[in-house]
């Protein structure tokens, strides 16, 4: 008896280690991943096989950032950068949900909006950037507007299209059962469009970000794409990778918030396959 019940203990530990192991896989795997395409990237450098001139190196880039941090005119660009980045995002967030649980939840407002959605989906928002420049000049108003563009329309389709994809079994048991517009539209559209919206959120982050890097590049007077553009006129690789390198961090750590954020509003929708 004493036997098997240490037998079951043991057991019990193994597969609590499994467990704690299959969690952390992800951040392990990914790691170990990341940490050997940067080997080979320094080794292919250090080694002549790459001209540093063309393509820098980690530890050129880090020996940069370095450097930087003491710049004030870098985190003069860090901070006008930020600023496009929040204003155009959050304000493309302020009226693309809203507006597309409307335009998903009105069928005559999706007539009205809908085509001009389609059209405005169609065309490449950064080509408005020289219109843009010319009505709001080379300042952080014409790098929020095409932010703003870049951004609202991917939140508006992805959360109209979640609005309108859901389940028309569950309105009729809803409406069966003489729920209000109002308590359809909290209890069973909202939360069923929770991952619609995210879908749209993470998508937009990514144009938001494409809205900052060409405005700044196209024209600015300061800004993280204002520094890769001056850099890379002057063969300056090493600050065109850090630049680069921001960027992505940026969208790394947007799309990590937006997953966490999608984790904790989940819990708001009703399991799926839930007790009847």
């Amino acid at each position: 008896m004493t036997a098997s019940v240490m037998t079951s203990a043991g057991e019990q530990r193994k597969n609590a280690r499994r467990a704690r192991f299959a969690g952390q896989e992800r951040l392990v795997v990914g790691t170990l991943s990341v940490g050997l395409f940067l080997a080979v990237w320094e080794i292919a450098v250090w080694s002549g096989a790459i001209d540093p001139m063309f393509v820098s190196s980690p530890s050129r880039i880090a020996a940069v950032a370095l450097t930087m941090i003491d710049d004030r005119d870098f985190w003069r660009d860090v901070s006008v950068s930020t600023q496009e980045f929040l204003y155009g995002y959050l304000s493309a967030i302020l009226v693309g949900v809203p507006l597309g649980l409307l335009v998903g939840w009105s069928r005559r407002l999706h007539y009205l909006l809908g085509p001009i959605i389609d059209m405005m989906n169609a065309v490449p928002r950064v080509t408005f950037l020289p219109i843009l420049v010319l009505w709001f000049g080379i300042g952080i108003w014409s790098k929020f507007a095409v932010v703003f563009l870049g951004a609202v329309i991917p939140i508006l389709i992805s959360t109209y299209s979640g609005v309108r994809t859901n389940e028309a079994r569950f309105l009729k048991v809803a409406r069966s059962f003489s729920a209000s517009r109002l308590k359809l539209f909290t209890s069973i559209i909202l939360p069923g469009t929770v991952p619609f919206i995210f879908t749209g959120l993470k998508y937009a982050s990514g144009r938001a970000l494409l809205g900052v890097v060409v405005g700044e590049l196209y024209a600015a007077t300061a800004g993280i794409g204002h520094m890769i553009a001056d850099a890379g006129n002057t063969f300056q690789t090493d600050v065109v990778f850090f630049g680069v390198f921001l960027f992505t961090l940026t969208g790394v750590t947007m799309t990590m918030i937006l997953d966490r954020l999608e984790r904790h509003f989940e819990r708001w929708r009703a399991p799926a396959g839930g007790a009847s």
